[in-house]
């Protein structure tokens, strides 16, 4: 047999154990750690740890660290992902017990109580939020980057438009809230990772979209994370600026982020002031020279 067809039996051995079945399922929702699994499951760490060896041994999950903790996801990139989707497609759909572990998770990560946390009562807000719509009409997001992702906000608004997301924050209460939020809205092509914006852990040219969310204009060296900015972008790709602002400083923003962009080998588009008229944002484009 083929490379595949045996990967194929590998999977299918693995999920032949319905608490393994289970574990996937849960995990095709969003990236959950063994502690949670453990609570959700009701079986000891140990117990859940040979599982989650044996569906890492298959492909049908893969592990990352983000702090202290260790995270296990269903693969969102590569051959494995096309496989692994092509296997989930199997399960069913309205599985009572899976409905049950989802809500257990979300129970688990105090989901219902971060979710009232709306940020776009603020007109600007939401006339920022348009403008981003707005360009992923012109130009699909691709992968997507969030550089400073706080509580994932802009990750909700635009994961359904990327083929994968994943957000980048320091804090890490910020990022376990994401989670959660990202989990209650039922999406689940994003990722959070531990990360600092001037050294990521990615591969280059790994993604079409990076976004540099609120981190530029403050940023103690804008040129090293304009750089890592334009090493994690693949060829025809962009790089979004946002920048909170205040309207009497605009220009000298603009002025700063042209020369940034410049000296990083980045070539920007005049940036957008939201609103037209006493902005308290800018929104700037940028794509490898």
């Amino acid at each position: 047999m083929n490379k595949s067809s045996q990967q194929l039996i590998e999977q299918l051995k693995a999920l032949a154990d319905p608490v393994r079945l289970r574990i996937v399922s849960l995990c095709s929702q969003g990236e959950c750690s063994v502690s949670e699994l453990t609570e959700v499951m009701r079986q000891s760490q140990p117990r859940i740890s040979q599982h989650l060896k044996k569906l890492c041994d298959s492909g049908m999950l893969e592990r990352f660290r983000d702090g202290h903790f260790v995270f296990y996801r269903v693969p969102s990139q590569g051959a494995e992902a096309s496989a692994c989707r092509d296997v989930l497609a199997l399960l069913p759909k309205s599985e009572p017990q899976f409905e049950r572990d989802v809500e257990k998770l979300r129970d688990l990560r105090g989901a219902t109580e971060v979710a009232a946390s709306p940020t776009t009562d603020d007109a600007a807000v939401r006339r920022l939020y348009r403008a981003l719509i707005e360009l992923t009409v012109t130009v699909p997001l691709g992968d997507l980057l969030d550089v400073g992702s706080g509580r994932g906000h802009l990750l909700k608004l635009l994961a359904s438009r990327a083929r994968r997301a994943v957000g980048v924050d320091i804090d890490a209460d910020a990022r376990q809230l994401a989670r959660a939020e990202l989990m209650l809205a039922g999406i689940d092509n994003c990722s959070l990772r531990m990360g600092d914006m001037y050294r990521l852990p990615f591969d280059d040219a790994e993604f079409d979209t990076v976004i540099l969310d609120g981190v530029l204009a403050d940023a103690e060296q804008p040129l090293v994370a304009l750089g890592e900015a334009r090493r994690l972008t693949r060829p025809g790709g962009r790089v979004l600026i946002l920048s909170e602002c205040d309207h009497a400083g605009v220009e000298q923003l603009e002025a700063r982020f042209g020369e940034w962009c410049h000296a990083s080998g980045l070539r920007l588009a005049p940036p957008r002031r939201i609103p037209s008229e006493r902005p308290t944002w800018l929104l700037a484009v940028a794509a490898p020279a």
